[in-house]
């Protein structure tokens, strides 16, 4: 009897991509092992998606989709950025490497083109000219992305440290400051042990970041209507 081939979807694709990802990152992402997760041949994928890239989008687009729907800001472009922010740094960091996902794509796909819309809706209120609108925008979600990477990546070296050696990695880190000169890495070396380094990738951390960044713009613009 001949052996029934599984019943495959755009939506069931997708899913399969998001669990591939989480499991061994973009650097393991590949079609042969979405199609082997799937239980199909690799070139049936190809009917959905004509390359790897295609996928990359359609997953960018589904990013985009969800941050959409739970942005829900009101308010002044203060508020809206703000609620802007915590929404996409919320959706990505529940999606295995998002960020970089939606860094390696192009607004080629209807909810990137919205998302990108509604971000600078944010900013249309403001005398800013239109290339500084869309600066503070990119500086914005530049800010987000690279704050959900780094927490992710921060994350997934120190699992690797903890794998391949007995000793944790601060009490490494400690020996290696402590045979160091105090010109070279006092400062370094005061901060870390008083666990300041600790903050990083925290809510605190995060909201300080974007509060530089806000109170930049509100510069600009103070200056912009003298």
């Amino acid at each position: 009897m001949k052996k029934q081939q599984p019943q495959i979807s755009e939506d069931k694709i997708l899913e399969a991509s998001w669990e591939l990802l989480g499991e061994g990152g973009i650097e393991k992402f590949s079609m042969r092992r979405l199609a082997d997760r799937l239980g199909i041949q690799a070139p049936s994928l190809y009917w959905y998606f004509k390359s790897k890239q295609n996928l990359y989008q359609r997953l960018a687009n589904q990013v985009s989709k969800v941050i959409l729907e739970e942005f829900q800001s009101e308010g002044d472009w203060k508020e809206q950025l703000t609620e802007l922010a915590v929404t996409v740094r919320s959706v990505l960091s529940r999606y295995p490497c998002s960020t970089q996902i939606m860094m390696m794509t192009l607004p080629h796909e209807p909810d990137i083109i919205r998302f990108t819309n509604r971000m600078l809706l944010c900013v249309e209120s403001t005398p800013l000219e239109q290339e500084q609108k869309i600066q503070v925008i990119t500086t914005l979600v530049n800010y987000v992305y690279y704050f959900v990477l780094d927490d992710y990546q921060h994350n997934r070296n120190i699992s690797v440290i903890l794998k391949d050696k007995e000793t944790p990695p601060g009490e490494e880190m400690i020996r290696l400051l402590d045979s160091m000169k105090e010109t070279d890495a006092g400062l370094f070396r005061r901060m870390f042990t008083n666990g300041l380094f600790e903050v990083m990738g925290t809510d605190r951390a995060f909201e300080f970041g974007l509060k530089l960044i806000l109170l930049g713009v509100e510069q600009v613009i103070k200056e912009q209507v003298k």
